[in-house]
C-alpha cells in the first residue's frame, strides 16, 4: 500500500503532523474551546428557515461579495471599534473560520521570502499556515505570565525586521490580554502589516479595550474575529477581518471564487440578526471561566489570568498522564504542550464542576 512518504509531497511537509484536537466520545469535551451552550430554539428555527431559502438558490453561485452578511457584520461591530466610530462594509472580509482569514492574509501578504513575527505560546495555527503558505515563522518573547511589554514586542520587530506581526489577544493558549499600547507600538515600529487576532473578544471584561478602537489612520493594522466562540458558531465556519479597504481589496486577490456558500452566508446573516440571543450566554461563560480562576487553586492548580473563555492551569505533574486520566473519567481537556501546564474551556456550570470534581479526585499534581 502507497504511504505518504512515497508521494512526491513538497520537502518541507515530510514529517510533519496535521492539526487536530482529539474528537473522542465523551461526556464533556472542554478541549477546543467551543461555545459547549445550545444554541436558542428560536435561533435555530431562523438559520434552519434562512438555509432552507438560499438552498432554493443553490443551483446558482453564491454572492462572491457576500454583501449582505458584510452588511450584518458591519452593523454588529459598530460601536464596538470606539466612540464615535463606526465599522463600514467595505472594511469587512469574511471567510470559512478566521484560519481561512489568516490563510488569505499570508497569501496576501506573506510568501516565499517574507516573514512573520509571532510570540509563542500562542495560536498554533498561526505558524502552521504561515508554513503552508512558504512563510518564515519567527518567535518572539513573553514574560514568566505570558504577557509582552510595548518594549519587548518593539523590540522582537526591529530584531526580526518582519513583514507581518501576528498578535492575539486574549491570547490562546494562555487566556492573556494585551495593552492596546503594545499593538499601536508593534505597528509604528513596523512597516509590515500587523494582525491582532480577537477570536476571544466577547468573553473581554467590560470595559476593555479592542484593537478595532485603533483601525483609524491605520492602513497596515488588520482585526480578525471568528463567530465560532462567543456566537456558538463553530459548526457553521465563519471568520471574519476589518481592515482598511485596500486590505480588502488586497485579499480579493487570493481568495478563491466564491468561497463562501451560499448557505453558510444564510446561516451567518440569521444568527446575526439574533446577536442579542446569541450573545446571552457569555456572561454564563465568563462566570464559569471566573469560577475556575478562582476554585483550581483551592485544589491545588494555579492558574494564569484569563480574559478568554478557557483557563491554563499549572501545578500539573505529568500533563500526558493527566489528560488521560481525565479522558478515562469521561472529559476531554487540552494539553497544549507547555511543561506542567493544562487548559480547559469554560463550559456550562454542570460540565466545570464534574471537570473540578474528576481533577480533584486526581490528588495534588494530577495523575503521575
Amino acid at each position: 500500500m502507497t504511504s505518504l512518504s512515497d508521494l512526491p509531497i513538497r520537502d518541507d511537509l515530510r514529517g510533519t503532523e496535521p492539526y487536530g484536537a482529539p474528537q473522542d466520545h465523551v461526556r464533556y469535551a472542554l478541549n477546543v474551546n467551543e461555545n459547549t451552550h445550545p444554541v436558542p430554539r428560536d435561533v435555530v428555527a431562523a438559520i434552519t428557515a434562512a438555509v432552507a431559502r438560499a438552498a432554493a438558490g443553490v443551483n446558482r453561485y453564491p454572492d462572491r461579495e457576500f454583501t449582505e452578511l458584510r452588511a450584518h457584520l458591519a452593523q454588529y461591530l459598530s460601536g464596538r471599534a470606539g466612540p464615535g466610530e463606526s465599522i463600514e462594509p467595505p472594511q469587512v472580509w469574511a471567510a470559512n473560520g478566521s484560519n481561512e482569514v489568516i490563510q488569505h492574509v499570508l497569501q496576501a501578504f506573506g510568501g516565499p521570502g517574507r516573514s512573520v513575527l509571532g510570540f509563542p505560546p500562542t495560536y498554533s495555527m498561526h505558524s502552521i499556515i504561515a508554513a503552508g503558505t512558504l512563510t518564515r515563522w519567527v518567535s518572539g518573547e513573553r514574560d514568566a505570565e505570558f504577557r509582552i511589554s510595548p518594549a519587548a514586542a518593539v523590540a522582537a520587530v526591529e530584531r526580526a525586521r518582519p513583514d507581518l506581526v501576528f498578535l492575539c489577544t486574549p491570547n490562546n493558549p494562555t487566556g492573556t490580554p494585551l495593552e492596546p499600547d503594545t499593538i499601536a507600538a508593534v505597528y509604528e515600529a513596523t512597516e509590515g502589516i500587523v494582525l491582532v487576532d480577537e477570536a476571544y473578544a466577547e468573553f473581554m471584561p467590560a470595559g476593555s479595550a479592542s484593537a478595532l478602537s485603533l483601525l483609524p489612520g491605520r492602513p497596515r493594522l488588520l482585526v480578525a474575529r471568528t463567530m465560532s466562540k462567543a456566537f456558538a458558531f463553530a459548526g457553521a465556519r465563519l471568520g471574519y477581518l476589518v481592515a482598511d479597504p485596500a486590505v480588502i481589496d488586497a485579499l480579493r486577490l487570493v481568495r478563491l471564487p466564491y468561497h463562501l456558500s451560499a448557505l453558510t452566508q444564510a446561516a451567518a446573516v440569521a444568527a446575526l440578526q439574533h446577536a442579542p440571543e446569541m450573545l446571552a450566554m457569555v456572561d454564563e461563560i465568563a462566570g464559569q471561566r471566573d469560577r475556575l480562576l478562582a476554585e483550581l487553586p483551592a485544589i491545588g492548580f494555579p492558574v494564569h489570568d484569563s480574559a478568554a473563555n478557557f483557563v491554563l492551569f499549572g501545578g500539573v505533574a505529568d500533563p500526558a498522564a493527566t489528560f488521560l486520566a481525565l479522558r478515562e473519567r469521561d472529559i476531554l481537556i487540552r494539553d497544549v504542550g507547555i511543561p506542567n501546564h493544562l487548559r480547559v474551556t469554560a463550559g456550562t456550570a454542570e460540565e466545570t464542576t464534574f471537570f473540578l470534581a474528576r481533577l480533584a479526585d486526581l490528588g495534588p499534581g494530577g495523575a503521575r
